[in-house]
């Protein structure tokens, strides 16, 4: 992306600390899977900033016949979803993209899916609901748009709990991971945590469940639904009829 507060050495520090940091990571992709229709032909699907790519490679590994459309704001990211999609690189191709931008909107056919992971809370609300719209738009009848992201709590309260649940999830992670609390560690150190943050952040713009929920419907989504949620974290889906 274009914002200089996310760089290079960002993306490295996500690529060291999202697997401590994302909160019940395998569960997220096994729900993402769970939610996309079993292609009938080489369909084509979009993962939009992409990240390491691991949700790419697991829907290459799932779906033997979809070819994926891997988009990021990092080089460095692109480079490691070609690594981590393997033997399935005939499958893949991949593009630099500014996630606020529009060109990149328009797929060279129809999509299958469309999936992404902490991405979209980049966008604020009239972003995110152009972004709905343009997604809608690039997906084929019968095709799903299914999201990961961090979402803003409403009150006090809530951002108080979604940041407790989040150390706990991160210390459980690193602990189970490593048997120390080093990962957990770097994870406050570098402020990783957005329900802990003072103020206002200009990288990270989430909003509220309601909020997304009804903008998927506008953009005219169907069967719109939260599938699982923790420390912040939601998976929610929509369909296009």
């Amino acid at each position: 992306m274009t914002d200089p507060a996310w760089t290079e050495d960002t993306s490295a520090a996500f690529r060291d600390l999202a697997h401590y940091a994302v909160p019940e990571r395998e569960l997220q992709v096994e729900t993402i899977l769970s939610l996309i229709p079993e292609p009938v032909d080489a369909g084509l699907a979009m993962d939009i900033c992409c990240g390491a790519g691991g949700l790419t490679a697991a829907m290459l590994d799932r779906f033997p016949t979809l070819r994926m459309l891997a988009l990021d704001g990092s080089a460095s990211m692109l480079e490691t979803t070609r690594a981590a999609a393997g033997t399935h690189t005939d499958r893949l191709d991949t593009a630099l993209i500014d996630i606020a931008e529009t060109d990149w909107r328009t797929p060279p056919e129809p999509l299958h899916a469309v999936v992404s992971s902490l991405a979209i809370h980049h966008l604020d609300g009239p972003g995110k609901q152009a972004l709905f719209a343009d997604i809608h738009a690039a997906l084929k009848p019968g095709g799903v748009f299914v999201m990961a992201d961090l979402v803003e709590p409403v009150t006090a309260a809530g951002r108080r709990i979604a940041g407790d649940a989040w150390d706990a999830e991160t210390r459980r992670r690193a602990l189970e991971t490593d048997g120390t609390l080093d990962g957990y560690d770097r994870f406050v150190a570098e402020d990783w945590n957005y329900y802990r943050l003072p103020g206002p952040d200009p990288l990270d713009k989430p909003s509220s469940v309601a909020e997304l929920l009804d903008w998927l419907r506008a953009a005219g989504f169907e069967d719109v639904d939260l599938h699982w949620m923790k420390a912040g974290h939601v998976v929610m889906s929509g369909a296009k009829a």
